[in-house]
C-alpha cells in the first residue's frame, strides 16, 4: 500500500472536525506519586467485558509512568472544568498540588467530574507516535451533567438539538 504525504498541520485540522469529550487520565506511580494528563482520545470498546481505550503520546512527560501502571482512571470533565483540561495539558511538575481529588485504586478522581472509570490495564498496542491503552473497567460512577466538548481547537458546550423532541 502506497503512503500518501500528509501535511501534519492540515491533518490535525481535519481531525479537529470530529468533536470529542475531554478527559483527564490519571494513575499512581509505583512510588505513590499521582500523574495525570488531558486526553480527548477516550472511547468505549466493549460492554462485555467492559473495555475502554485512550491514546498516550510518546512525547508525554508521564509516558513511562502510564505504561508501567497496572491501573488508571478516566475523569470525564464537566463543561465548567475547562481550567482542569488546560492545567493537565501543561508540564507543571506537581499537577495535583492545587486540584481537589480523592484517591482510588486506579488513580486520582477529580472532584466534580461527570464520570469516573477505574480501569485495570488490559492491553497496550503500538500506534505510531502513540501507544493505545485498553483498560478493563473495574469500577465506575457518573452523574447527570453537561460535558466539556473540544472541536476545531476550542472548547464548546454540548446542547440538545432544537429540532428533536425532549
Amino acid at each position: 500500500m502506497k503512503r500518501i504525504a500528509i501535511d501534519r498541520r492540515d491533518f490535525r485540522r481535519a481531525l479537529g472536525q470530529f468533536a470529542t469529550g475531554v478527559t483527564v487520565v490519571t494513575a499512581t506511580t509505583k512510588d505513590g506519586r499521582p500523574v495525570g494528563m488531558t486526553v480527548n482520545s477516550f472511547a468505549s470498546v466493549s460492554l462485555d467485558p467492559p473495555l475502554v481505550l485512550w491514546s498516550l503520546s510518546r512525547q508525554a512527560s508521564s509516558f513511562a509512568d502510564f505504561l508501567d501502571a497496572s491501573h488508571f482512571a478516566i475523569n470525564v470533565l464537566a463543561a465548567n472544568q475547562h481550567h482542569l483540561s488546560r492545567h493537565f495539558s501543561t508540564s507543571v511538575a506537581d499537577k495535583f498540588a492545587s486540584v481537589e481529588y480523592t484517591q482510588s485504586a486506579g488513580g486520582p478522581l477529580l472532584k466534580e467530574a461527570i464520570a469516573h472509570f477505574i480501569c485495570r490495564t488490559f492491553r497496550q498496542y503500538e500506534g505510531g507516535d502513540h501507544v493505545i491503552l485498553v483498560g478493563e473497567v473495574e469500577e465506575y460512577q457518573w452523574h447527570q451533567g453537561k460535558p466539556l466538548v473540544f472541536h476545531s481547537g476550542r472548547y464548546h458546550l454540548a446542547t440538545r438539538h432544537p429540532d428533536l423532541p425532549e
